[in-house]
């Protein structure tokens, strides 16, 4: 709050006769904040109202409300030029508050015709935030829910993540048409894109080939351009559970640490197999992407249904914002403790 360099604000160290103390002096302190609030945003309005619908308002009408804002202007600034008293005493606090009513009953009496109502002036700015809302979800950050086990361990069951729309470019709201580029999808990348097959459907996968990549899985391990992707055993217990149609189902696994690209991140894959699944040789075609899941044995993926068109990329996975486990019933306590307090605001690598 600016004060003039020979005003000082009242309180019970500034020497002020005024009775009630500490809490006192608070109490109009902060009542004074909240009438100087008011009094710049009825001096606004007013000067709006006078520079807008200047050709509505009779000069006399036009001076007589002049006056009044410069009352309420002069009452902001706590009194004439060269006062000592305290700025924000009981004495200042009464002169704005009878300064603004003046301005007030003078805007109601001559300029009620332009006035805002409360109504309206909540209504524009619900309306305002909305409108960055829907800006923000179309350009910016989208948030999704995970509703399967397909990139565990990477993303589990429950997970809410925030998605980058542009991340590798802008698109032009509810269409998959781009305005703008600014990258390409990397190896490794897990992103959010429209399922191929139907496109009112979401998928989150991984990104592990790019266009013009040969990509092949033998005996369970990822090859692309004819070299295995480098990974490790990490040699600790693996167990998960997804959720099928609301069912929980138990899975053994074996744990693996994978290097796409300059991207480290784990997968799963279920000793079960045995042998191990194989997968033909293919070629990523021109302007798509082949995605897998992290779960590598309980993933629909490219593998199943095929490439992704870049066209139909809806962003880059950024980070876990909250994350809760599935829970039989409901009830307060396993609510609660269903949270997985850990994982919030992990970043998705």
């Amino acid at each position: 709050m600016a004060l003039p360099s020979n005003a000082r604000v009242s309180g019970p160290s500034a020497g002020s006769s005024e009775p009630g103390g500490f809490l006192a002096w608070w109490r109009r302190r902060s009542a004074w904040k909240r009438a100087r609030m008011e009094g710049r945003h009825l001096v606004k309005e007013a000067r709006r109202i006078l520079k807008k619908k200047s050709y509505r308002i009779p000069e006399l009408v036009g001076v007589q409300v002049s006056s009044a804002v410069e009352g309420v202007e002069q009452a902001l600034r706590g009194g004439q030029s060269g006062s000592e008293r305290p700025v924000g005493g009981h004495d200042d606090l009464e002169r704005l508050r009878k300064a603004i009513a003046a301005l007030d009953d003078a805007m109601d009496e001559h300029l009620g015709f332009a006035r805002k109502s409360t109504l309206r002036e909540y209504s524009e700015s619900i309306g305002v935030a909305v409108a960055i809302a829907l800006l923000l979800r179309a350009f910016v950050v989208e948030a999704f829910q995970i509703p399967s086990g397909s990139m565990i361990p990477t993303l589990e069951v429950g997970d809410h993540i925030f998605v980058s729309k542009f991340a590798y470019g802008l698109s032009i709201p509810f269409t998959d048409k781009k305005v703008m580029q600014f990258s390409q999808p990397e190896r490794g990348d897990v992103i959010v894109f429209k399922y191929p097959l139907d496109h009112s459907t979401d998928y989150i996968k991984r990104v592990v080939g790019l266009p013009g990549d040969v990509i092949e899985m033998r005996q369970e391990e990822l090859f692309i351009n004819g070299h295995p992707v480098p990974r490790e055993r990490v040699p600790r217990p693996c167990h998960y559970i997804d959720v099928q149609h609301g069912t929980p189902d138990e899975h053994d696994c074996e744990l693996w640490h994978e290097t796409l690209g300059d991207k480290q991140h784990e997968t799963i894959q279920e000793p079960i197999h045995g042998g191990g699944r194989d997968f033909a040789r293919t070629v990523v075609p021109p302007g798509k992407v082949f995605v897998m899941g992290d779960n590598r044995d309980n993933s629909s993926d490219s593998r199943v249904w095929g490439f992704v068109d870049l066209e139909l990329i809806k962003g880059k996975a950024l980070i876990v914002w909250w994350s809760r486990g599935t829970t039989e019933g409901w009830s307060l306590p396993t609510w609660v403790s269903s949270i997985r307090w850990g994982r919030f605001f992990r970043a998705v690598h």
